[in-house]
């Protein structure tokens, strides 16, 4: 509750207890959202703290052509609503939602994200996930590679394979990759795209989903149609 709070700007410190802060911060936040200012963590106040997540969630009932457009759409969707980190790094209720559970310094979610979306559009459309799901972008490209959907940069890249719900990889040396995303749009010199675990400034440690711009250079594509 107290992450969940902080996320829609009633900040209170995490101590794992429901202390007088918190109860105060709930009142707050009910009197803001037209509740009843109990102090207590009813239903209603459950359902409306969480409700950026669960609309995140929800599915997709117009149908896109193929499974790329509709990543594109869920990606969207999930970038409607804000997902970040609270409490810390590569921490908080969405992290967790994309790590399996999992958060904390070691758990950098880039691809946990991507994958997450991925899945959540091949489910829609009862089709298998077409490259195996994981947090590790290497693993990303060896699953890519054994399904022969990666596309890999080089000068002459023929960008208009890279279609709306490829998936770029960024290569920091052969065999290296070291950030994922969700491409929106491919033009010929730029891509658009949505990405987990970065910010404005394109950092792969950054906190939040966002909508980045990015050239071609030294990335690789994993295809999907």
């Amino acid at each position: 509750m107290q992450e969940w709070l902080s996320l829609h700007g009633h900040h209170v410190a995490f101590d794992i207890n429901y202390t007088a802060t918190t109860e105060k911060v709930v009142k707050d936040f009910q009197d803001a959202n037209g509740l009843g200012a109990s102090g207590r963590v009813d239903r209603q106040t459950f359902d409306l703290l969480v409700a950026p997540m669960r609309k995140a969630l929800a599915p997709i009932t117009m149908v896109a052509s193929s499974l790329g457009e509709l990543v594109v759409q869920y990606a969207k969707q999930h970038l409607d609503h804000r997902p970040r980190e609270i409490g810390g790094q590569n921490m908080g209720p969405w992290v967790r939602l994309y790590m399996n559970g999992n958060e904390g310094p070691s758990w950098a979610w880039c691809a946990g994200f991507a994958c997450f979306v991925l899945r959540q559009a091949a489910d829609t459309l009862g089709r298998p996930v077409p490259i195996k799901s994981s947090f590790s972008c290497d693993l990303l490209a060896t699953s890519a590679t054994a399904s022969g959907c990666l596309l890999c940069w080089t000068p002459s890249i023929n960008v208009a394979k890279v279609t709306p719900g490829s998936i770029f990889l960024s290569r920091r040396i052969v065999g290296d990759w070291v950030h994922t995303g969700i491409v929106v749009k491919a033009d010929a010199q730029i891509f658009t795209t949505i990405e987990g675990n970065t910010n404005d400034a394109g950092d792969r440690e950054g906190y939040e989903v966002c909508q980045r711009v990015r050239g071609y250079k030294d990335k690789d594509f994993i295809l999907i149609a």
